[in-house]
């Protein structure tokens, strides 16, 4: 008898682990959310706050003031993304949020006290990031499943100006992915967000880190470009202002991303 309610503990445990999916979010403002958490989708989903070692209901603004990441200000394409997802697959979404406003992916790009996502610099936020989503992990018992990635916005602005490359932005992404790999497991999808344009600023910079996410998707193993439709953005009024995605925006961001992870998992 003992034996028997051990193995149906194991059984229920395994099935709840099932139900749930853990997803790290990472990158710059557009990450965070800059938009308003009024227009914002309604979730049971959950999200993962490292200084209360907790999980709280994903609503926005979504994330924590905590390890130099940011909460939303207000709205955010999270509680969209957890909600479509569920729809789905059934599965209640977990977010582990680590986005910070302004950083950059290379440290040549890295503005001020912004951050960047390199292995060096005045705010590296890689390893802030890592320890995120470990310790969600242990909390949750669950594995990661991917790490959803909305960045470029700062090194489009550096190459504009000529501090950077778009040659060392696609290799810095590609290390950064391969840094994610060796401290989150080898076969980690990567799922991008393809970065918008500036409004009334030089598009050159933009296209460039846009061609390279598109190279990256296609070139390494397991990487997607899971949103390829923020170069429209401006024309279609969707932005809240230069550079910042409207509600609209992210709630359509997150659905579709939701639908291309699920269409992605299933093949």
């Amino acid at each position: 008898m003992k034996y028997l309610i051990i193995v149906c503990f194991m059984i229920v445990v395994n099935v709840l682990q099932a139900q749930q999916s853990l997803f790290l979010v990472a990158g710059q403002s557009n990450a965070v959310g800059m938009a308003d958490s009024s227009a914002s989708v309604t979730t049971t989903a959950s999200e993962y706050c490292y200084t209360t070692n907790s999980l709280k209901p994903l609503k926005d603004p979504v994330g924590c003031n905590e390890l130099h990441f940011q909460k939303a200000s207000t709205g955010s394409a999270w509680p969209a993304f957890a909600d479509a997802y569920a729809k789905q697959t059934g599965d209640k979404v977990v977010i582990a949020q680590a986005a910070r406003g302004g950083s950059s992916c290379s440290y040549k790009a890295e503005l001020d006290d912004y951050g960047t996502w390199d292995t060096t610099g005045r705010l590296p936020l890689f390893d802030s990031a890592i320890i995120k989503t470990k310790a969600a992990i242990r909390k949750t018992g669950i594995p990661l499943k991917g790490i959803i990635w909305s960045q470029g916005e700062r090194d489009a602005n550096a190459i504009n100006t000529g501090q950077l490359t778009a040659a060392v932005y696609k290799s810095t992404l590609e290390n950064l992915i391969l840094r994610f790999r060796k401290k989150l497991g080898h076969d980690t999808p990567f799922y991008i967000i393809q970065t918008g344009y500036y409004k009334d600023h030089d598009k050159k910079g933009f296209d460039e880190v846009r061609t390279c996410q598109r190279d990256v998707a296609a070139q390494v193993k397991n990487v997607m470009l899971v949103y390829d439709e923020t170069g429209s953005f401006i024309q279609k009024g969707l932005m809240k202002d230069q550079i910042h995605y409207n509600q609209q925006a992210l709630n359509m961001i997150g659905k579709t991303v939701a639908e291309r992870i699920v269409s992605a998992e299933k093949k």
